[in-house]
This record gives C-alpha cells, structure tokens and sequence, in this order.
C-alpha cells in the first residue's frame, strides 16, 4: 500500500498536498471542500500588517472622540493598547475553521517590519492555529540600506515571531538575496521550522487611460516552479527546517519532481482557483499512479533522491547547467526561429 503522508511544521500529514494562501480559504465552506478534496492542510488567506495597522488608528481615534471637551473623561477610558487591536473576524474565522475541519489550519501573517505584526501572532495561537506561515514581503527601494541591514531585517522578525509564539512557525521568503543559500541556513539558524520558496512579487502596472499604478496579478504557469525545485534541491539536507514549495505547482507531474528534490509538502494556489478545488483529486491521483508504475512505495523513499547532495550530477545545480543549456542545440533552434 503507499506511503502518501508527509511531516511539516511538526506535523502529520495524510499527504504533501497543502492548500496555500488564497481567496479559497475566506469561506468556511472551501476550506471543507478542500478538506474533502483532499488537501492535507490548508494555509488562510494573509492578515496584511497594513489591515492592524489601520485597525488601531481607527480604535485611538474613536476611543479619544470628544475627551478633549471634558477632561475627567478621559479617565473612563483605557489606554488604547489596552484594547485588542487587530482584525477579530481573522481570529474568529481560525476557530470556526479548527471547528469546521479535521485537518491542520496555517494562520498566515503578511508584513515587513518587526513591530508591525509580531505581536499578533500571540493571539493567532490563542485562536487555536496549529502553525504560522509569515510571508515576508518586503520590496527594498531604499538605495542607502545595504544588503547586510536588509538580511539582519529577516532574521529580526524570525526571531521576535518564534519568541512569542509555542506553535510551529514557517518563513516565506523571496529569492532576491546575493547569497540564497546562505541565509536560508541563517533562518534555520534562527529557529524558522520551515522555509516556504518562493514569495511571488505582484509588480505594478501603468494604467494608460487613468495614468496610475495599478496592480497586476496574474495566476502562476508551470515554468514557475523551476524557481523552487532548484533551491529545494540545493538546501535539502543542508538546513533542519522544513521545506515547502510554492509557486508554478499544477500537476502531479510537479509535485513529483519537486518532492524527488527535497520539498516536506508543495502548495497550490493557481492551479485550483483555474480547474477548481476537485482538481486536487486528479493531482493525487496521478501522483499514486506514477509512484506505482515507478515501485516507490513511499513519499519518504522519493524525498530528496535528487537533491543537489544525492543525485548523479550534482552540477546539475549550479553554473555547468547553465552553459550546457544555452550552448546546446535546443537553444540554438530556439534562437534561430
């Protein structure tokens, strides 16, 4: 019988199909459908550091409405941070989801700054979350900040979130540092428990008839995923955290490689929101299908079997990869066309 199940963030899980963060989890019915699809565990959609924010300006400026006129009121009233701050529908939708399924739920924290949502988390953990995905997501314009300051930045939030929470917390990263490798190993240092690869930069757009900048968000492709397979396959084994992918992921034939790489689970986003949650049925069945016809019995026998330390050309990594592909034949039709 096969082996499908998977460790992640400390916990079991019946297989490495993770629903990632999407609009699928705002409605207590998705997540259930998810559930029944197949989804092993589902990660809600981010909390934005700008929604708590906005929250507790909103909470100072009507607790401090009209004191001015009456100064004993002012003793009737508490300190603003005595109150609760933050979003209650987002703690209130983890219970009702802890409540609703059977499967692990991943409160998910999107910010860039150390005191924006740190403390929040607390509370993310009293609201029942198994575990906590921070997404990192942090563009740099300041061209007096150097990379060093950048870095000590990530490692900051890393730490302050791990000493204020008990539940498994994983870090969602971007690719864009000088030394990728490097400062996944300072993360695990750090105590992250897992490494999501990669965090997806929605670039702007130029609204020609407005004349504005507009968001722009397109749903990943397939060749997305290239991106995390190489960075999972050069990291498996050489940090204890675990490791997601995210990005790219559409088919069993994805999930596979990725997990021969190294991935502990791999998470769908764009692929459900285009074929629809039941899509995930398909995507573990085609995986089953393959380990059959291939004699792998398990999840864990595939994991990592081609990781940079374990497969038969480990070069395949790094820069020799890169001058065979554009120096081949391929490449040269390709161009000539």
């Amino acid at each position: 019988m096969l082996d499908l199940t998977t460790r992640y963030l400390g916990l079991q899980l019946r297989t490495p199909l993770v629903a990632s963060a999407s609009p699928l989890s705002q409605e207590i019915s998705s997540i259930r459908q998810l559930e029944d699809a197949g989804a092993s565990a589902v990660v809600l959609y981010s909390l934005f550091e700008e929604q708590l924010k906005q929250e507790s300006l909103e909470l100072d400026f009507y607790l401090s409405a009209g004191t001015e006129s009456f100064a004993e009121s002012l003793s009737y009233f508490p300190e603003a941070s005595e109150y609760h701050l933050g979003p209650d529908d987002y703690l209130e939708h983890i219970r009702k989801a802890k409540a609703a399924v059977q499967i692990p739920i991943v409160a998910s924290l999107n910010g860039s700054s150390v005191g924006g949502w740190i403390q929040y988390a607390t509370q993310i953990e009293e609201a029942g979350a198994d575990a906590l995905e921070c997404n990192i997501y942090w563009v740099v314009t300041d061209p007096n900040l150097s990379s060093a300051e950048v870095e000590q930045h990530y490692l900051d939030i890393v730490q302050a979130v791990k000493t204020a929470v008990h539940i498994p917390v994983a870090i969602k990263l971007s690719p864009f540092f000088s030394n990728f490798a490097n400062m996944a190993q300072r993360i695990d240092a750090a105590g992250a428990d897992a490494l999501v690869l990669f965090n997806r930069f929605y670039q702007p757009d130029v609204d020609l008839e407005t004349l504005s900048i507009a968001p722009h968000v397109l749903l990943s492709t397939p060749q997305a995923m290239r991106l995390p397979l190489t960075w999972i396959g050069v990291l498996h084994g050489r940090v204890k955290a675990a490791l997601a992918a995210t990005g790219g992921i559409h088919g069993a034939e994805d999930v596979i490689k990725l997990l021969m790489v190294g991935s502990d689970v791999t998470m769908l986003c764009s692929t459900l929101l285009r074929n629809g949650i039941n899509h995930l049925r398909s995507i573990e069945q085609g995986v089953r299908q393959w380990m059959e016809a291939h004699e792998y019995e398990s999840v864990q026998q595939m994991r990592g079997s081609m990781s940079q330390q374990r497969c038969p050309d480990p070069s395949a990594f790094e820069r020799a990869q890169y001058m065979k592909a554009v120096k081949g034949p391929q490449y040269i039709a390709t161009a000539t066309r």
